[in-house]
């Protein structure tokens, strides 16, 4: 299973191993356990440090295995093979468990260190999900940190009596002590941000190191984020970034081909790029947290989701845009029960039925022609009278026999019995009636909306929520600038976002020359 440049590269990553760590198989019989046999064995070959055991743990089934150290648990568990994406939170958790520091900011691991309630967590994968493994392996983290703590994968594929009993239809899907926690478009930083609703003694006094005053703090890790923090590093300041994730959504592009000098990459490449280009820099880097608000003043100060609070000279806003949503009845009740954001990670679960796409443009066209190779069939929905999206993926989706498009429609309600939906209600906007078309998933595809909640009374925004900015990407408050999609410069796209972090960190450089 395993090829031999992959068990070469493992000899390579498994040879500072300080600890043993065992792989606790659950015997018994299953259809798959043979393979997930073959696959521990190969890969316990690497290291005098790893060995396969299997021996009656009462675990959740015969292709379930736990990581021990020393003899101990360590709260680790993987149901199913956790291979595709999922082999790197593997590999992670047995280089953590052995030694290897874990990836989080001093400030987050201070409040897991707090929890004092039992947390299991089951997450429910799948092998082609994008964003399952952040989840999976953040949680793992949290696992080490806390004896309280485990985490356990679930390859949803193999245990699909399980998905049809808690009626799953999207991933990541994340159960804590067997009740629902987080499910649909998740992200590490949202899941810290539900564990601080459901535990705020976690925040309370939190005793991480403070940091000097910053000269730059830039809030967001997509392409304008960070382009300005490496930008701002070179000048020599000092630079934190604050950030839910590296990458921002970003992360979520599958395919890249307008990104100059680099004819193509997908997402996940970039991002690991990107973070690789930061780490040649001194820039303090605060990942899966959140900027809650900022007190302006000469000095800036951000009050962050962990309760820490960092005094900077500068900001650069560079957040970003979210999934907008349709805002329709039936909609946020059932994501992650029909309702998803990203078809690369819960189109699987809609193999051999109908689904719809609601947005014309370039993201639910290419939507559009991912899903039709999963689905059954896919019924775009677009409300303007003619699709939006560049010509050639229009030409690709109108030539596909499992793809149909109505246009001029205006989405009123997503349909659901017994928690599932079934349809999709819409009004012909030429004639005002009101149709209903039947299918069992929704994928909202209609746009961004930008990231700047927080900064109500800070920086002067549009309309529509956009931060304002001039030439120099200078907001309406000194000291204060923003780049990228959350701005109200025009054309949204990696390239001129990755410009305007630059000037935005230039601009910051030269407003800091000034004031000195």
């Amino acid at each position: 299973m395993l090829s031999n440049d992959i068990l070469n590269a493992l000899k390579s990553y498994t040879q500072n191993m300080t600890r043993k760590v065992s792989l606790v198989l659950q015997t018994g019989e299953h259809s798959k356990r043979a393979e997930l046999t073959e696959f521990l064995t190969q890969l316990c070959s690497v290291s005098d440090n790893l060995q396969l055991i299997e021996r009656d743990e009462h675990l959740r089934s015969p292709i379930t295995f736990y990581l021990e150290v020393d003899g101990e648990r360590n709260g680790i568990y993987f149901s199913g093979i956790p291979s595709g994406h999922e082999f790197n939170s593997l590999i992670l958790a047995i280089l953590q468990s052995s030694g290897t520091a874990l990836k989080l900011d001093n400030s987050l691991m201070a409040m897991v260190e707090k929890i004092t309630d039992k947390l299991h967590f089951e997450v429910f994968i799948s092998l082609s999900c994008h964003n399952c493994p952040d989840v999976v392996q953040s949680l793992n983290q949290f696992a080490l940190l806390n004896d309280n703590i485990s985490a356990e994968m679930i390859d949803g594929g193999l245990f699909q009596s399980l998905i049809d009993e808690r009626n799953i239809q999207g991933v990541p899907s994340v159960y804590l002590n067997g009740e629902l926690f987080a499910n649909g478009k998740i992200d590490t930083a949202q899941l810290v941000d539900k564990l601080i609703q459901h535990y705020p003694y976690i925040v309370a006094g939190n005793d991480a190191e403070s940091l000097p005053l910053q000269d730059v703090t830039v809030i967001g890790a997509g392409p304008a984020g960070v382009a300005s923090a490496i930008y701002a590093a070179r000048k020599g300041l000092n630079v934190t970034m604050i950030a839910d994730r590296i990458g921002g959504q970003v992360k979520d592009t599958v395919g890249i081909e307008n990104l100059i000098s680099v004819p193509k990459t997908t997402g996940t490449e970039l991002t690991g790029n990107m973070q690789a280009h930061l780490a040649d820099y001194d820039i303090t880097i605060k990942e899966f947290l959140r900027v809650d608000k900022i007190d302006k003043g000469q000095n800036k100060k951000l009050h962050l989701s962990s309760g820490e609070v960092i005094e900077s000279k500068t900001v650069i806003i560079a957040t970003g845009a979210k999934w907008r949503e349709l805002g329709v009845p039936g909609e946020k009740e059932n994501i992650g029960s029909g309702v998803a954001y990203c078809p690369h990670c819960d189109g699987p679960f809609f193999k051999g039925k109908d689904v719809a796409v609601v947005g014309g443009g370039n993201s639910g066209i290419e939507a559009a022609l991912d899903l039709a190779g999963m689905v059954n069939h896919v019924t775009v929905f677009e409300f303007l009278p003619e699709l939006k999206a560049d010509r050639v993926l229009v030409e690709k989706a109108l030539a596909h026999e499992k793809i149909s498009i109505i246009k001029n429609v205006a989405t009123k309600e997503i349909v659901a019995e017994n928690g599932s939906v079934v349809g999709l209600a819409y009004e012909d906007r030429a004639t005002g009636e009101i149709l209903q078309c039947d299918l069992s998933g929704v994928f909202v595809q209609i746009g961004l909306v930008p990231n700047s909640e927080f900064l109500n009374g800070v920086v002067e925004r549009t309309q529509h929520g956009e931060v304002i900015i001039d030439e120099k990407c200078q907001t309406t408050e000194p000291g204060i600038f923003a780049a990228g999609d959350v701005s109200t410069v025009p054309y949204k796209q990696i390239v001129v976002a990755m410009g305007e972090g630059a000037k935005a960190s230039l601009s910051a450089f030269d407003y800091l020359i000034r004031e000195s």
